[in-house]
Formats: C-alpha cells, structure tokens, sequence
C-alpha cells in the first residue's frame, strides 16, 4: 500500500487555533492537515481507517508556516542599503534612491532569491510589494501562498485623472496568479488624494486587497498643535495630497487622512504602523484594519518603535514583516518577533500572553491580513482541513509555556524545516 499520507511529529505541536499539544502530531494528506493532535492518537487513527503512512519526527516544535505580512523581495539585492544606520526616513530614502536611480540590479533574480530566503526562514506565505513587473512572479514561481501587491506611487490629481486607472489596470492584467494579486498605494506623501480615493474602489470592484505603508514617517504623525484647519476642509479644496494639506495647516495624521478617503477595511492592512496616536489605533481597530509590524526595519531608519504594547492592549489586530533587505538585516520573521517581545515589555506590557500573541501575530495574524486565515485554502493554522502550511523550531522543549517563549525569543535562525501545501520545500536535515 502507498504511503499516501506524512506525519510530522515533534516535542511540542503549537496548532495556533488550539492548545498546544506535548508529543503531538500533524498527519498530511494531498496537500491538506488530515489530523491534529497528540502523536499517539494521529497514528492511531490513521491506522484505524488503514491508512499507511510515512513519520518525520523532529524533538523540537512544529507550528504553521511563519506569514511575512510587509515584504519587497525584489530589493534583496540592495542589502548594503539595509545594512547601514540612518537617522530618520529622509535620510534612509536618499541611501535607497541613490541605489535604485543607479539601476543595473536584477529584480527578477533579486526576487527569487529572496524568496528562496523565506522559505529558508519559514515563511509559506507573503504580502510582497511589486515595484518593477521584473519582480512579479516570484511568490508565484516559488510556489509560496500569499499577495503580490502591484505598488502605485508618485501620481498627481492631473495625472491620474488622464491615464492612472487605465495604466494601473494593465499592470493588475499582468500579474501572475496564484497566488492572490492586490493593491499597494504606496504611502499617503507619495500620492495625492484622487489617485487615493479610486485605487481601494478600483481593487474591491476586482476582488483584490489593498496594503498601503501607514504611519512610517514622522511627517505622517498627527500634530494637533499645528492643527489650522480639519479633515472636512479636504473637500473644499480641490482633493488636494496629504502634503499639501500639512502646509496649509492641516495637523491630522496620515491615518486620519486615508481614513477619510475609504482606504481602510478589513480587506487593507498597513505596514509599520510606527506613527499612531490613540485615535489612529481606533481607527484601524474599527475597519477592522490589521497593521504588519516591521520593527527591525524601524530601528534601521532611524524611527521610533511601534507601539506594540498599546496595539496589543487595545486589541488592535496584528501581523508581523520583515520590510526588505534595503531596510531589514534578514528575511526572519522570528527576528522581529524577538524584537516585539522586548520592545513589549519595555513599554510596561507584562501580561503572561506575550510570546503566544506574538506567534499568532506572525501565522493566523498575517494570515487574516492577507486574507487567509478562513476558507479551503486557509494557512496560518495547523487545523483539519487546513493547507499544509508548517516550520519546525529546533528550540528545547520544556513545558508549553515555556516552550512557546523559546520559540518567540530564540526561535530566529533555528528553522530546521519548511513545508508549503505539505511538501518539503527546504529542510537543514
């Protein structure tokens, strides 16, 4: 009889959608979890329906297929970028433009190299933002699941009122599917208002989701001190860009801003995430909104933190990215995970959820920002019916607490496996 079915077993099972299980189980069928559970009883069913199977036991910890929520693999190539010390957006910006205006880079081969990497992290599934067509197919060609952002920037009123909708259109046509396709407005300073205004119209009437850079800048934070005139007066004056409106007074934030315009959703999330004062967070929380965090990028910048803490406090739906080789050492999602746990406590969050919020945050949360986590092809989960989506962690196993605290904290760089729709698609062993 064929072994038509895997089990992956390991010390420690975390399914994310249900307790975590010691000694447990994953068994694997055409692609999707046929069971989950404490390894004695997986095989035990298998062999009560007379299944024969395969065993891939690891002492570590399984869990889903890590989520990158905010990636450009296209930039793998400008990692000397990413590799310095900037004192602020501007500054960085300069470093990245004088590198990208210099051209000579592959981005097709720059992308799948650094989709290569994911799957080397444990990443199964992506939100990567396209800049260059070059750079497209790589989700695609690596066989990973998530959303290939088409980015959009740098149009004025006039302009797009022209030929944007027309020209963004054919560059949506292009896309290789699968996986999913989207919309990245690139950032509210990049774009002025009308472009704004029709490109979340434009990616719903196509069933498409949108993911725009929110709150990265300084110049995005909310100044009420500066404050002249309100959001309403957008209207009296011709739809005019965020920048503009900040020169004229205008002292809300950048969330505020796209907030007013219908950007926001439950089928948007934002990158960074940085610039967020109390109403900017309520405001994401009540379009159901989710923000991918992007910590170690920041702190390559030159920004401020995120405010995880409050994010987390407040209920605010999460997701977790490593931004790009320009701005980030890695393509690790644990290392920023690590990087949240630390910057959590230092901003006085203690509760004893911490490590376990943050590994949902980086699977099932970057799942529901992609879209992914219900349906027949949900990820971020190890649940029957589920795709097969899985990492092993060589961490030691200990109690489940205990255990779950290693992987957020230590996990990065112990990857030992990868599986994407259950097949092996990297592994150290």
């Amino acid at each position: 009889m064929p072994h038509d079915v895997t089990v992956w077993s390991a010390g420690l099972v975390i399914p994310i959608t249900a307790p975590s299980v010691m000694d447990g189980a994953v068994a694997v069928r055409d692609g999707r979890i046929e069971h989950v559970g404490a390894r004695e009883w997986v095989i035990g069913a298998l062999r009560d329906r007379g299944l024969a199977f395969t065993e891939r036991h690891f002492d570590g910890v399984l869990l889903p297929g890590l989520v990158n929520a905010h990636t450009h693999l296209q930039y793998t190539g400008m990692d000397g970028v990413g590799s310095g010390s900037y004192s602020g957006y501007p500054d960085w910006a300069r470093a990245f433009d004088a590198v990208y205006d210099l051209g000579g880079l592959d981005w097709g081969a720059d992308a799948a190299r650094g989709a290569d990497m994911l799957l080397r992290a444990g990443t199964t599934a992506a939100a990567d933002v396209v800049t260059d067509p070059e750079a497209a197919p790589a989700l695609s060609d690596a066989g990973l699941h998530g959303v290939a952002y088409w980015e959009v920037m740098g149009w004025s009123n006039e302009q797009w009122r022209q030929c944007g909708a027309e020209q963004v259109g054919r560059a949506l046509d292009a896309m290789p599917t699968p996986p999913g396709a989207g919309i990245s407005p690139h950032a509210p300073y990049s774009l002025d208002a009308d472009p704004l205004l029709d490109l979340p119209d434009l990616a719903r009437r196509r069933g498409m989701r949108i993911h725009i850079h929110l709150g990265e800048s300084y110049s995005e934070a909310e100044w009420p001190e500066t404050r002249t005139m309100e959001l309403s007066d957008l209207w009296k004056s011709g739809h005019p860009s965020f920048t503009a409106m900040r020169s004229r007074g205008g002292g809300f934030s950048s969330t505020q801003f796209v907030d007013q315009l219908g950007v926001l959703g439950p089928d948007c999330h934002v990158a960074h995430g940085v610039y967020m004062r109390a109403d900017d967070r309520r405001r994401l929380r009540a379009r159901h909104t989710s923000v991918a965090l992007c910590p170690r990028s920041n702190r390559v910048i030159g920004l401020d933190a995120p405010p995880v803490a409050a994010y987390l406090r407040e209920g605010n739906p999460i997701a977790v990215g490593t931004d790009s080789l320009s701005s980030s050492p890695s393509l690790d999602v644990l290392e920023d995970v690590a990087l949240l746990f630390d910057l959590a406590r230092a901003q006085g969050y203690r509760d004893g959820d911490l490590a376990r919020r943050l590994l949902e945050a980086a699977t099932l949360g970057g799942a529901a920002a992609l879209g992914l986590e219900t349906g027949p092809d949900r990820v971020g989960q190890l649940q029957a019916g589920a795709i097969a989506d899985m990492v092993v962690v060589d961490v030691p196993v200990t109690d489940v607490v205990g255990t779950i605290e290693a992987v957020a904290r230590h996990g990065a760089g112990r990857q030992v496996e990868t599986v994407v729709s259950g097949r092996v698609r990297w592994s150290a062993v």
